[in-house]
């Protein structure tokens, strides 16, 4: 079942796809579509789950899930990461790979690989307050206060 993602309760399991590059107007046109289909169909063993979907910066696909009536399973979760990699095969962008940093510079989102990214650290080209993207919050209430934090508060903080 499809809702808005505002309805989610602050609870809600959220996960945070993040795009190595964002998404044209286009392709969100197309996109959107699918995602509701997906979500309104996507099930955990045979049951119906309260599912949401937020895309930020044109760059950040966010499901989030209402695990109070019904919670992901194994298998409902592995049907999510196979839609996720038939996005990224179809529109030939990655959003699996966690092994990337993506960060505010100034107005603009910026996506480097963590190597880059540590480089950028020690050459200051980045500093403990800029805005980094945390996509280990586990739920709504986490993505909606500690997702967008200053590198200092964030995972990230261990390269200073």
């Amino acid at each position: 079942m499809l809702i808005n993602f505002k309805d989610l309760p602050a609870e809600a399991r959220v996960w945070i796809y993040q795009a190595n590059r964002p998404f044209t107007e286009e392709e969100l046109e197309e996109i959107k579509p699918e995602l509701e289909n997906f979500l309104t169909a996507w099930t955990a063993h045979g049951a119906s789950l309260k599912a949401a979907y937020t895309i930020k910066y044109n760059r950040f696909i966010v499901f989030g899930l209402d695990q109070e009536i019904n919670a992901a399973s194994g298998c409902s979760i592995d049907a999510s990461v196979h839609f996720i990699q038939s996005l990224e095969k179809k529109y030939k962008i990655d959003l699996l790979d966690k092994m990337n940093v993506t960060f505010k510079q100034g107005q603009y989102v910026a996506h480097k690989t963590l190597l880059d990214f540590k480089k950028m650290v020690k050459n200051k080209s980045v500093s403990a307050n800029t805005i980094v993207f945390n996509n280990l919050v586990n739920n709504k209430q986490e993505f909606i206060q500690d997702w967008e934090v200053p590198l200092k508060e964030s995972w990230h903080s261990r390269f200073l």
